[in-house]
């Protein structure tokens, strides 16, 4: 009969060698643990659950309301002279006085920047080349976190020079936050919808087998219209909650709402 030394060496030798190992007390094998699934064999048993052969594609849409709390305004100054030195000053000397009347309001020096700057000779005929001016197109950007000072700054700026608007662009700090909620409504509706349709023909919808999703966000003032209103009454529509909007006798402004807004398509097995 073997020492007890013998039999731990031959079991340590078992261990290292990837055989069984035996229980000194009973003698008995021990069930090695199982070893992970490979990915190749996940995949394997997902295809066993999940019958491509037989598939329903269904879409899903939702829309949400959102009451803005930032504005963009893209304010120009066009300036004309007769040299480049002398367009360059008017210019500048309105810009400034721009600049400084917005920060009167309490705006940032952050949120002001320029947009666009361009300088072009102006010709008396463009078959002769022959300059007779030159003209600058300065738009600066204000960015407002405060929509109520929207039309209050429009005012003071062109009290002090501006001569266009080029953009008014009302939008929200939170739209990473709406989009991912609009992104999980839409996937309900899909789910949903997936859940009625083979209910309807006779078959229970299984496992999701792709999806594809588009969102975007854009400035709507004046509600639902048109055939948007149609599509999307069939789908998900939230508002999301917000302050008091000015009304159009206190300002001519409207700030309305932004509408964030997400589809996704989606792709589900038969059972």
């Amino acid at each position: 009969m073997k020492s007890l030394d013998q039999l731990l060496t031959t079991v340590v030798g078992a261990v290292a060698g990837g055989a069984l190992v035996f229980s000194l007390a009973l003698g008995q094998p021990l069930a090695r643990a199982a070893e992970p699934n490979s990915a190749s064999e996940r995949e394997a048993k997902s295809d066993e659950t999940c019958d491509n052969g037989r598939t329903v594609q269904v879409s899903g849409a939702a829309a949400i309301n959102v009451t803005p709390d930032r504005a963009l305004l893209q304010l120009g100054v066009v300036s004309t002279a007769s040299t480049p030195e002398e367009v360059e000053a008017e210019n500048t000397a309105t810009i400034r006085n721009i600049v400084e009347a917005v920060r009167q309001l309490g705006v940032a020096d952050k949120d002001i920047a320029t947009d666009y700057y361009l300088v072009r000779p102006i010709y008396v005929d463009y078959d002769t080349m022959q300059i007779k001016g030159y003209r600058i197109d300065n738009v600066v950007g204000i960015t407002l976190r405060d929509v109520s000072q929207v039309s209050e700054v429009l005012i003071v700026a062109f009290r002090a020079g501006a001569n266009e608007v080029q953009n008014v662009q009302f939008y929200t700090s939170e739209l990473r936050r709406y989009r991912d909620e609009a992104r999980s409504l839409a996937m309900k509706a899909a789910t949903e919808k997936a859940a009625a349709l083979t209910s309807a023909g006779g078959a229970q919808a299984g496992c999701l087998r792709s999806i594809n999703e588009n969102s975007w966000s854009y400035y709507h003032g004046s509600g639902w219209g048109g055939r948007d209103r149609a599509m999307w009454t069939q789908n998900v529509v939230q508002n999301a909650p917000g302050g008091e909007q000015p009304t159009s006798e206190e300002t001519p402004i409207s700030v309305g709402q932004i509408v964030v807004r997400a589809e996704v398509n989606a792709s589900f097995s038969l059972e």
